[in-house]
C-alpha cells in the first residue's frame, strides 16, 4: 500500500470512529431526555385518602388523596368508579370555580394531590348514607398503569388531612 492509500484508510477509520462516537453520544442523549422507552415504568402508590362524612340526607360527598408516582414515566388518572356512588367525577378548582375533567397527570418522580380547597374527587348519587367510621371502596384507572383498588375512610365532616395526605389514611400500595 502506498503512502497515500495508508493516508486515506487512516481517514475512513477516523470517519468511522466519528461516526460512531457521535451516534453513541446521540442515543445516550435520547435516553436522558426521555427518548426511546422513556425510562422505569411509572410506580404508584396510594395514600391520605378519606372522604368527609356528607350532611345527613345528601346524594354526594368529596374524595380526596395523594397518588405519588417514583418511577420514570408519567401516568394519567383517567377514571375512579365506586359502588357507593352512581358515578365520581374528577373535578378541578379554580378561581372560586370548579369543572369536571377527564383526567389528572400524575407526572414521574412527583404526585398527584386531590384536597380540600383544591382538585378533588366527586361522589355523585350516593348509593348509600356515608357516616364517620365507614369503609367504601374505590377503583382507580390510569392510562399506562394497571388499576388500583383501595378501601377509603369516611372522616368527620371536618377532617381536613392536613397531615399531607402522608398520615396513613387508606395508604396502599399498587399490587
Amino acid at each position: 500500500m502506498t503512502g497515500r492509500g495508508r493516508a486515506r484508510a487512516a481517514t475512513a477509520r477516523r470517519a468511522a470512529l466519528t461516526v460512531l462516537t457521535a451516534f453513541t453520544v446521540l442515543a445516550g442523549a435520547l435516553t436522558a431526555c426521555g427518548g426511546g422507552d422513556g425510562g422505569s415504568p411509572p410506580e404508584l402508590t396510594v395514600s391520605g385518602a378519606f372522604v368527609p362524612e356528607p350532611v345527613e340526607g345528601a346524594d354526594m360527598a368529596a374524595g380526596f388523596l395523594t397518588i405519588e408516582n417514583t418511577g420514570g414515566t408519567d401516568d394519567t388518572l383517567t377514571g375512579v368508579s365506586s359502588g357507593a356512588a352512581g358515578s365520581v367525577e374528577m373535578h378541578v378548582s379554580a378561581d372560586g370555580t370548579m369543572r369536571r375533567v377527564d383526567s389528572f397527570p400524575v407526572p414521574a418522580g412527583g404526585e398527584l394531590r386531590l384536597q380540600r380547597g383544591g382538585d378533588h374527587l366527586m361522589l355523585l348519587g350516593l348509593t348509600r348514607p356515608l357516616a364517620e367510621g365507614d369503609t367504601l371502596s374505590m377503583e382507580l384507572e390510569f392510562a399506562t398503569s394497571d388499576p388500583i383498588t383501595i378501601e377509603v375512610p369516611v372522616e368527620a365532616a371536618t377532617y381536613t388531612g392536613d397531615d399531607g395526605g402522608h398520615g396513613g389514611h387508606g395508604e396502599q400500595d399498587t399490587p
